[in-house]
C-alpha cells in the first residue's frame, strides 16, 4: 500500500491522487497512477478536462498498472491490486477481466454499488486496508 501511496505523487490530475500496484507471488509486477494519455496534456498544465462530473483527459491508476502488464507481456492472473482509493466501475470490469482476484484499497471514493456487486459474483476478495500516509514517514524517522 505504500508503494501505491508513492505513485500516487506522480499523478497529473489535480481532482484526485490515485495509485495502483499490482503484486503476484509477493513481488511488485506494475504500478500505475492517474493521468494523461503519452503526448497529450496533463491536468496540472491545462485543467482537467471534465465530463458529467468525471475527468476524462486521465486513465485511471488501475488500468494504467495493467497496460503496464501487457506493455511487457506480464500475467495479471491471480495477483493482487493495492490501490489508495476504491476503484471505479470502468476500473472494476478491467480488474476482473485481468484476472487479479484481490483488491486492497485505502480509502473510500464513491463506491459504486455495482461495481461491489461485480466483485463479489466474481469471487474477487476486497479489503479496506487501514493505512496512515503519515506512518511510513514517522517509521523512517523512529529508524
Amino acid at each position: 500500500m505504500a508503494q501505491s501511496h508513492l505513485l500516487s505523487l506522480r499523478s497529473t490530475c489535480t481532482r484526485l491522487k490515485v495509485g495502483a500496484t499490482i503484486v503476484r507471488d509477493k513481488r511488485i509486477i506494475a504500478g500505475g497512477y492517474n493521468g494523461s494519455i503519452k503526448g497529450d496534456e496533463h491536468c496540472i498544465d491545462c485543467g482537467c478536462k471534465v465530463i458529467d462530473n468525471h475527468c476524462v483527459r486521465t486513465i485511471h491508476a488501475e488500468i494504467n498498472a495493467i497496460l503496464q502488464c501487457s506493455k511487457f507481456g506480464v500475467s495479471t492472473e491471480n495477483s493482487t491490486i493495492y490501490v489508495t482509493h476504491f476503484p471505479c466501475l470502468n476500473c472494476t470490469k478491467s480488474i476482473i477481466q485481468s484476472g487479479i482476484k484481490e483488491v486492497c484499497y485505502a480509502y473510500d471514493y464513491k463506491n459504486n454499488e455495482y461495481a461491489m456487486e461485480l466483485l463479489e459474483k466474481s469471487e474477487v476478495i476486497v479489503r479496506k486496508i487501514n493505512y496512515d500516509v503519515n506512518s511510513i514517514v514517522n517509521h523512517l524517522l523512529e529508524e
